[in-house]
């Protein structure tokens, strides 16, 4: 009996940690990739996936990995993400997908050519007959192969290869990537950009740990997060509009974060403390999800505990009304 691990439900969605036994009992639409973000460029290739599996009756499919291939093959790599994998398994389900199918990452896989990946898991286990590939995708032990190689392999193999069409930036030059979101995260001045092609907010989860309640003492009481994942992008230094939930609370609750390292008061290490409006409650030890709507400003230096109060008393009637 084929072994399935499910480690969640969004329904109709199924995630698959795929087993060598497992075969899919259904024809099924692919495609394969990292999807770090669930990017705009990613929700346009899943979307045509969507859209054909439909069309043909059969199920779509999203496969993915683990973990990152790159920390397998390079163990001093020190990945940064814009979506853990729970974060990516939620927003690929919001999509429809049938099944999400999560391939354990080893160097056994990875010696795998693109053509024996495609045999052995797309057509023996999955019962792909169509699959998308990303503008870029490559995959397999060979990184020089590509589109027109993978067509011929599915010509062989009975698999329609078809390219997922890019999704270009603002400007038409070039194509979404999570690498490019990743830069847009971390430059002053270009959240708004990674933002848009999000197509969501940004957020972060952490635990509320002891500060030194300088923001209480200016009449302004932060929670100070760590952040969960550490593998996780912190964005760039500055003031920013956040939306804020409590682990297992639906309610969202509007509040200002600030990540930087407090020059006012000669901080030198980075924190990152939101002030929750109209909230008192004590949040020691609770988890936190952020989620980050707008960039106000850069993190400044003040001549005076004063003039910094006076800031935040702008910021804070500046993001109550973007969130209003």
């Amino acid at each position: 009996m084929a072994l399935i691990v499910i480690l969640s439900t969004f329904a109709p969605m199924k995630t698959i940690i795929l087993s060598e036994d497992f075969v899919l009992q259904e024809p099924s639409v692919a495609t394969v990739g990292v999807f770090d973000g669930v990017h705009r460029g990613h929700q346009f290739v899943i979307g045509r996936v969507l859209d054909t599996a439909r069309k043909a009756g059969m199920a779509s499919v999203v496969v993915t990995f683990d973990r990152l291939p790159r920390e397998v093959l390079d163990p001093s790599f020190q990945p940064q993400l814009l979506t853990t994998f729970e974060e990516k398994e939620a927003e690929i389900a919001m999509l429809g997908v049938d099944y999400l199918v999560v391939l354990p990452f080893t160097k056994a896989m990875a010696a795998l050519s693109a053509k024996a990946f495609m045999q052995q898991i797309l057509k023996r286990q999955l019962g792909v007959k169509t699959l998308f590939t990303g503008y870029d995708n490559r995959f397999g032990h060979n990184r020089e192969e590509g589109f027109d190689d993978y067509v011929r392999y599915g010509q062989e193999l009975g698999i329609e290869v078809l390219r997922g069409d890019a999704e270009l930036m603002s400007d038409g030059s070039k194509a979404i990537s999570s690498s490019e979101i990743r830069q847009l995260l971390g430059v002053e001045g270009e959240f708004e950009l990674a933002i848009r092609y999000l197509t969501r907010p940004y957020q972060l989860r952490g635990r509320v740990v002891q500060g030194e309640h300088i923001g209480r003492e200016l009449g302004y009481p932060t929670a100070n997060l760590e952040v969960e994942d550490p593998r996780k992008i912190i964005p760039a230094p500055g003031v920013y509009a956040v939306l804020v939930q409590m682990e297992n609370d639906m309610n969202c609750r509007a509040g200002m974060m600030n990540i930087g390292n407090r020059p006012t008061f000669g901080g030198d290490k980075q924190t990152l403390e939101v002030n929750i409006f109209d909230f008192s409650d004590d949040l020691y030890g609770k988890t936190l999800i952020l989620s980050f709507v707008h960039r106000m400003r850069n993190e400044q230096k003040f001549d005076s505990s004063d003039d910094l109060v006076i800031q935040l008393e702008k910021d804070k009637e500046q993001v109550k009304q973007l969130l209003k």
